[in-house]
Formats: C-alpha cells, structure tokens, sequence
C-alpha cells in the first residue's frame, strides 16, 4: 500500500493481506541497499497468523520516494510517523543490520509505542570501513559485489531456498542493483554513512523499556557476533529483559536461514517463547 508521510509516498508491503489497524502489529525494517522484499517469508506468515504487517521500503528504497534520509534517528521518526499515518499506536518491530539501528533508536525514543523489540545482524558501534565507504560513494557496483560475498557464509543454504532456480548470492546481488537502480545518487553511501556516524546505540539502551532479543548469525563476517555484545550488555545493565538466538548463517539471515529467523521472530513477537534464554540453531 501507499501511504502519504509529510507528504511523500511511501510503499509499505503488508503481507499479502490487507492492512488491519486493530491487529496486534508487526514492523519489518531493512538494510542498507535493501527494500521490504528482503522479509518476504516472514512478512507473510506473520500477516496470515493474526498480525497487520507493515514491511516499508525506507524513503529513497525502490518504490518510496526520496531523498533518502541521512541519519538512524531522521529513519525512527520516520516509523513514528509512519505508524501516525495507519493509526497504530505500538508495535514489535524487527530490523535487520541497518534497520536494527532505526528499530533500536525507535523503540528508545519513543518507548510508549514498542511492545517487543528483535534486532537482527546488528552492531554497536556499526562501524564501516573507509574502503567500503569510499566504493560505496565512488564505485557502487564494486561496493554491491563486495557486500554481497561477505552478506553469505554459503553458496546454497539448505533446506533454505530448496527450490530449482533459487540462487542466495544472485538473488541478493540483483536486489541491491534494483535499488541502487531506482533509488538516488549514491545511495549505498548514504545508509553507510548513516550507520558508520550513529553513536547513541548505547546511550539509547539505557532508554529502552521492552523485552530484546538478538537473532545473530554465527558466521556473520558483517557484523559478527563480538559486535552485538556492548549493545546487549547495556540493555541487561538497563533491566531490560534480553536473549539472543544464534543461528548457523552469514549476514543474511532471513535468506540463509528462513524458517529458523521465522521461528524466532513469530515466538517472540506471540509471546509463546521463553525470554532469558540463549538459543543456537
């Protein structure tokens, strides 16, 4: 659906169903370079399970119009009002690498509105080198190439993508190239810089008021598990009920290890999972 933020289109996926305001709801943020197709199984069951999805593609992402924002926290106020424009007053919302940075400073500063909290392949600092910064700015094509071996720890992640025809590294490699395709100038550089200058992750831990859970991939070149660890140990010091979900994959959890990122997203944001737990699949 499209819905009008300041005034700008913004394209959210709901699920494949209608979009219910009454509903328990679930927000899906994605990375750098990445739209709301990257949650495509997850959005899906959680919309067919009792949620209203609301997966959007960030200003400037493939069918959302520009200028892509420049900073995590512009990105958080941009959810805030985003849930503004549908009526819904809170929500568990769920992001991925640079998503889990706009999910984290939303859920801190706007603490009223966040009911549960999963940060997935995230980092605190989310720091990024100059050599990829510099690719991103100057040599964007280069700068996709080299996300996208270091996004998979795998050529073929079974029995993730089972079918004939799926290709992990191709498929993800053809997403970041529509993006950059239809998005601004520079874009890559622009969610990059984005991530690389934010510095309140552990300020903003201590603001958090719902329980957390990490779902982390243990062979994540990325932003690898280390990374995750200052970020978690701010939020526990904080009294915010934390655990974390391991699971054996790269980067790129929602693709190399669906049905598992599935499973501890849907358990966690229902309810039925027990918190307090780390868990390793």
């Amino acid at each position: 659906m499209i819905v009008d933020i300041h005034g700008t289109p913004a394209y959210v996926y709901t699920g494949g169903k209608p979009f219910d305001p009454a509903l328990p709801c679930a927000v899906f943020l994605h990375g750098a370079e990445h739209d709301h197709s990257v949650w495509a199984l997850q959005t899906r069951y959680f919309a067919h399970h009792g949620f209203g999805v609301l997966a959007p593609d960030l200003p400037g992402h493939h069918r959302s119009a520009g200028p892509a924002l420049t900073s995590i926290a512009a990105m958080a106020d941009w959810l805030a009002a985003l849930l503004d424009a549908v009526n819904v007053p809170r929500v568990f919302v769920a992001g991925h690498s640079m998503g889990s940075l706009v999910a984290l400073d939303f859920a801190a500063r706007y603490p009223d509105r966040a009911t549960r909290l999963a940060l997935l392949a995230t980092a605190v600092p989310m720091t990024v080198s100059s050599t990829l910064l510099d690719a991103a700015r100057d040599r964007e094509p280069d700068a996709i190439e080299m996300v996208n071996q270091w996004s998979h720890s795998t050529i073929a992640a079974k029995p993730s993508s089972p079918g004939p025809g799926f290709w992990l590294h191709g498929m993800n490699q053809r997403l970041m190239e529509r993006v950059s395709a239809t998005g601004e100038a520079r874009l890559f550089h622009t969610d990059f810089t984005a991530c690389n200058d934010y510095a309140d992750g552990i300020a903003r831990a201590t603001q958090v008021r719902c329980p957390v859970r990490f779902v982390i991939g243990r062979r994540d070149a990325m932003t690898p598990p280390r990374a995750a660890r200052a970020l978690a140990d701010a939020l526990t010091a904080a009294g915010v009920v934390v655990d974390t979900v391991t699971l054996d994959a790269g980067h790129a959890l929602m693709t190399e290890q669906p049905d598992a990122t599935l499973d501890a997203l849907f358990t966690f944001a229902s309810g039925t999972a027990e918190l307090n737990t780390t868990v390793s699949r």
